[in-house]
């Protein structure tokens, strides 16, 4: 399941737990969509410290969305991960280098407030 997160309107901020759906994914999509329409550029901020896992469909639809959006990566200047795993943290480490336009950070569960306040300093924010 997927929860929207209280943040600044131009910061996506998620939380997903337990095991992520279709229909959760469709949510979220219209979310991001919604935000996208009213900002050139958004933040993104996603807490997975209850994450499970998602299903087939849902892993189809997101190949789908982020294909999509392949050439508007410069839309998504920065993305925290929020977890306690250190999987999580080495899999930012190493994406962030390799995707063109966005940094990519991994912060703890007690680090959300500064990832908060990272992913809502991107250039073109409302702050900037």
């Amino acid at each position: 399941m997927f929860e929207i997160l209280a943040a600044p309107d131009h910061v996506a901020a998620y939380r997903l737990s337990e095991t992520l759906t279709a229909e959760d994914y469709e949510g979220l999509i219209a979310d991001i969509e919604a935000r996208l329409s009213r900002h050139e550029k958004i933040g993104v901020l996603v807490d997975l410290t209850a994450f499970k896992d998602i299903t087939f469909m849902a892993t189809a639809k997101d190949l789908r969305y982020s294909l999509s959006k392949l050439f508007e990566l410069k839309r998504f200047p920065r993305e925290a991960l929020i977890s306690d795993k250190g999987w999580i943290a080495a899999l930012a480490a190493i994406a962030s280098p390799l995707v063109p336009f966005v940094e990519i950070r991994a912060f703890r569960p007690e680090q959300m407030e500064a990832a908060l306040a990272w992913v809502t300093e991107i250039e073109g924010g409302p702050n900037a």
